[in-house]
């Protein structure tokens, strides 16, 4: 398959993995672009759902080797703020992961998971978990319109 050149999965990989980052990149359409050029729906759904979840655990430990200092001199946020977002996180801990899939605020999520230090492997779970669902959430919804487009690609 000649995926995005020569890129092939690789590509995709590295696409989802740069969209849960903090850069400004739609996995999602890279994603759907895979699968319209006739990407495997296994192999889409593994690399796909391997560079994002692993993207946004980057985000996680760059949010984890952040400074409360850092972001009140940096950012101006106050300390009374913080502590604020700390008890809202704590409130709901691990679980917020889930949430890491959600367009542009899914990657601050990650960076806040890593800054309050939340546990590592129950995060890094439930992020994969929303990433992945998210996934074959589209997929199923490909699938099912793809055949009913065909006259709209041909």
């Amino acid at each position: 398959m000649s995926l995005f050149g020569d890129w092939g999965y690789l590509g995709l990989f590295l696409g989802c993995f740069l969209a849960a980052t903090i850069f400004p990149f739609s996995s999602d359409a890279l994603f759907v672009a895979s699968l319209g050029l006739g990407g495997s729906v296994t192999l889409t759904l593994f690399w796909g759902t391997l560079g994002n979840w692993l993207g946004s655990l980057t985000s996680y430990w760059v949010g984890y080797a952040g400074k409360w200092e850092w972001i009140e001199k940096w950012f101006k946020v106050k300390r009374e703020t913080l502590e604020k977002q700390k008890s809202k996180v704590n409130k709901y801990g691990s679980l917020l992961a889930l949430l890491t899939w959600l367009p542009f605020i899914g990657d601050i999520f990650a960076i806040a998971l890593g800054f309050y230090k939340t546990k590592f492997w129950p995060t890094a779970i439930f992020m994969l978990i929303g990433k992945l669902l998210r996934f074959v959430i589209i997929t199923i919804v490909f699938l099912y319109f793809a055949d009913k487009l065909e006259w709209f690609v041909d």
